[in-house]
C-alpha cells in the first residue's frame, strides 16, 4: 500500500512564452531566405516550443511512503522516482535564478528538476547524488518525507 503525504505542481509558463518569443528573430532571419528555409525554421521552432511544453513546462511531485516521484510536462514524461531507502537526507534550499535548469538537468553528481528560482526540495541520496526539485511548498514536502521515513 502506498500513501502519498504531499503532492505539488510547479509551472513556469512565463519561461515557455519567453523562449517562444526568443525564436521570433530567428524566424525573421529565415523569412528573408527562400521559402523552403523559412518553412524549415518555423517548423523546427514550433517543434522546439512544443517539446518544451510537453516535457519541461512544469514539474509534478508526489512524496510519501513510496519515496519521491517526479513527472515533467503535460504528459508526465520524463519521470523519475527515488524510493525512501535511497534517500539519506531531505532539506529545503534556495535556487538562485542563474542555477535554474528550466526542466531536467543531469550530471554524474546531481540531478536538477527546476522550473523557477526560489525555495526547492533537495534530496541527498545514499549514493552521494543530490537531487533538487521545484515544488510549491518545499518545507511541507520535506516534513512529509521525514514523517514517513
Amino acid at each position: 500500500m502506498t500513501t502519498t503525504a504531499y503532492t505539488g505542481r510547479a509551472t513556469n509558463w512565463t519561461m515557455v512564452a519567453v523562449s517562444g518569443l526568443l525564436l521570433v528573430p530567428l524566424i525573421g532571419l529565415a523569412s528573408s531566405d527562400v521559402d523552403r528555409a523559412f518553412v524549415l525554421v518555423v517548423g523546427l521552432a514550433l517543434l522546439g516550443v512544443l517539446a518544451e511544453v510537453v516535457t519541461a513546462s512544469d514539474v509534478r511531485v508526489a512524496c510519501g511512503t513510496q519515496g519521491v516521484s517526479v513527472h515533467w510536462g503535460a504528459l508526465g514524461w520524463p519521470r523519475a522516482s527515488y524510493p525512501l531507502d535511497q534517500i539519506e537526507d531531505v532539506s529545503v534550499v534556495h535556487v538562485p535564478w542563474w542555477a535554474v535548469s528550466f526542466g531536467f538537468w543531469w550530471t554524474p553528481w546531481r540531478t536538477v528538476c527546476t522550473v523557477r528560482s526560489g525555495p526547492a526540495l533537495r534530496l541527498r541520496l545514499r549514493n552521494g547524488r543530490r537531487v533538487t526539485i521545484t515544488v510549491p511548498d518545499p518545507a511541507a514536502a520535506a516534513t512529509a518525507l521525514r514523517s514517513v521515513s
